[in-house]
């Protein structure tokens, strides 16, 4: 192939992969805990993270907050909640549940709530 070819094959292909679309970046995870940050810095962080919303039912004393895509969520207690303050996250894996928390206060009251969440889990799997 001759130079000038050569420079038009780069130019064409060069063109084409000009306007072809940006793969588009993956979606961040999940935000993992980081118990050494304060309670109300962590909490505010997970609800700000996009893709993810937020519920409170009534009578509980917890904020969840969700991924819409179903692979996250997160447990934030209120301050009438026995465990509070504390923050726990739930992430789905090809292994299954991934729990971890945070427990800033009472740690028998978070060591109960994170008892309560896992069984839910095992619940679900059955």
């Amino acid at each position: 192939m001759s130079r000038a070819g050569a420079a038009a094959l780069a130019l064409a292909v060069g063109g084409l992969s000009a306007c072809a679309p940006k793969a588009q970046a993956p979606a961040p995870g999940p935000l993992a805990l980081d118990c050494a940050r304060p309670f109300e810095a962590q909490a505010a962080a997970i609800a700000a993270q996009p893709g993810f919303t937020e519920t409170k039912s009534p009578g509980e004393p917890y904020r969840y907050i969700n991924a819409q895509d179903g692979r996250a969520s997160y447990v934030i207690t209120l301050p009438d909640a026995p465990a509070h303050p504390a923050l726990v996250r739930q992430v789905s894996g090809p292994k299954g549940q991934d729990t971890t928390g945070c427990a800033y206060g009472d740690k028998p009251a978070y060591e109960q709530l994170f008892a309560y969440l896992t069984s839910l889990t095992a619940a679900r799997r059955r």
